[in-house]
């Protein structure tokens, strides 16, 4: 079974995310910031991560940037899910690792569609 870590500061989207993705038969984690999934990633690197951008602590684009600057792990593919939709920050994302990009809301088709095209599925 694949493993999902899902970075969101807000419970109900983590829990849409997480309901969605167990049914696609994933193993789920949750951090509420990046700092949290920084941590996360150092006890058992996921296959994949879904992202969101603005949260406390840590962004998550200073926790994708940190994140593939580890070395030695297995990168995980990494979904950004945004309400930030304009070009300069999906190019951001892009440029800083990031393998794919949702915007919020989503829902289960969406969810799948982007993980299929990502190889997770």
């Amino acid at each position: 079974m694949k493993s999902c870590l899902i970075v969101d500061d807000s419970k109900v989207v983590r829990m849409v995310a997480r309901k969605i993705l167990e049914g696609l038969n994933f193993e789920i984690a949750e951090a509420e910031d990046g700092q949290k999934a920084l941590e996360a990633c150092q006890r058992e690197m996921p296959a994949a991560v879904l992202l969101d951008w603005n949260m406390p602590v840590k962004s998550g684009i200073e926790f994708l940037q940190e994140l593939r600057a580890m070395n030695g792990v297995k990168q995980p593919i990494v979904v950004f899910c945004t309400t930030e939709n304009d070009m300069e920050h999906i190019q951001e994302a892009i440029k800083a690792g990031a393998d794919e990009y949702i915007m919020k809301p989503f829902d289960s088709e969406i969810i799948q569609s982007k993980f299929a095209q990502v190889g997770l599925l």
